[in-house]
């Protein structure tokens, strides 16, 4: 039964899909296939030059300013100033939920989700207010907040077109993030969505932080339902705003505590693939034990493991501040629950009572080549 299980989440399309980033990961240095790749420093952002905040103000730039508030400095001439090498800025590590890119009292925080062809097509609503909902999601499970949010979007009718926008627009008030520009076309012979989103955190919960000895909590939510035709456990769309904010807020509180410095949001990977991700980037193995993981009763395990769960962390947690979190989430009416532990090795095992599978093993296969330095 639980080879059966292994063997069908291995071929689940949220898997085959992360196995898609190794196509990027081998051009920027990473190793797609398990041949010794190292995280953490193996990429910068891009071959152009990145300056934030603080590194412009080392050069004596001013920032921010508006023609009503013209600059007292002297202008600097590009020739006597050059750009600033990326070799010079500390790397930007590629493999967290968003790019996490330093600043003056932080982290700014940069991501990026194309949405499903085929959910565009068929619930353009839907798929507008989902464009926002992962991408805030993937803030918070940074311990970070966002800022605001801009779009890209084709459309062959102005009806889908409208109904796209509203959706965003609808997730948009309920998140409280401004959608603040994009790109749009209207006369496109296909319909498509993508949305960006910027944030910022002081204290980060990353994909490369997991230790051998952490505990693997899940966080979710139950108060939901599936959708009818997508791997969808929708825990938003019908809920309290305010009861949203506030649960997403105990990311970030739990960074700025120090409860937790690594973790992901649970991704359409669903719990196992999105575990793999986190142990890839942190160069560690665990064991996932089926039968504790917490299932919505309308739901079947099978199904839920492989489901996007709309409000849904996989955390990796020092065993001393596991209660600390369980009060937490116990207190807002959140699922929290320890379902593994993350050891010193190369492979995730799967077990189930008595019985256990050797999931996947990093020496021999990688899933998105975004490997950290195995410990």
């Amino acid at each position: 039964m639980l080879q059966e299980l292994s063997t069908q989440l291995q071929h689940s399309l949220g898997i085959l899909h992360k196995q898609d980033i190794q196509v990027i990961s081998e051009r920027r240095g990473g190793k797609g296939k398990g041949e010794g790749g190292k995280g953490g420093d193996f990429s910068h952002l891009s071959s152009f030059p990145f300056q934030t905040a603080e590194t412009q103000r080392r050069r004596g730039e001013s920032i921010g300013q508006s023609p009503a508030h013209p600059s007292t400095h002297p202008p600097i001439h590009p020739s006597t100033h050059p750009p600033i090498h990326p070799s010079t800025q500390p790397p930007i590590p590629l493999g967290d939920d968003c790019a996490a890119i330093p600043d003056t009292d932080g982290y700014l925080l940069f991501a990026a989700e194309g949405i499903l062809p085929e959910l565009v097509e068929a619930e353009p609503w839907f798929a507008g207010w989902c464009a926002v909902l992962v991408n805030v999601s993937d803030v918070y499970a940074m311990g970070g907040r966002p800022t605001a949010v801009v779009d890209v979007v084709w459309s062959v009718a102005e009806g889908h077109l409208r109904s796209l926008w509203q959706g965003m627009q609808a997730a948009a008030e309920v998140f409280r993030v401004p959608i603040v520009g994009g790109h749009t076309n209207g006369q496109s012979p296909y319909n498509a969505l993508s949305v960006a989103i910027l944030g910022k955190a002081t204290h980060l919960i990353t994909s490369f932080n997991a230790q051998p000895g952490d505990r693997l909590l899940l966080l979710t939510n139950f108060r939901g339902k599936p959708h009818p035709h997508y791997p969808f456990w929708d825990t938003a769309t019908m809920a309290d705003p305010a009861t949203l904010r506030q649960d997403l807020e105990l990311l970030p509180l739990m960074a700025e505590r120090g409860l937790c410095d690594a973790g992901k949001d649970i991704s359409m990977g669903g719990i196992v693939g999105t575990l793999l991700m986190l142990l890839e980037t942190s160069g560690v193995g665990a064991v996932l034990h089926l039968d504790r993981i917490p299932c919505p009763a309308s739901l079947s395990l099978d199904r839920w493991l492989v489901s996007f769960p709309s409000y849904g962390f996989l955390l990796s947690v020092r065993p001393q501040q596991v209660g600390a979190i369980a009060a937490l989430a116990q207190a807002r009416g959140l699922v929290c629950a320890a379902i593994g532990e993350v050891e010193d090795s190369s492979v995730l095992e799967l077990r189930s009572g008595h019985e256990s599978v050797r999931f996947w093993d990093f020496s021999e296969q990688g899933l998105t080549g975004f490997r950290g330095e195995h410990r």
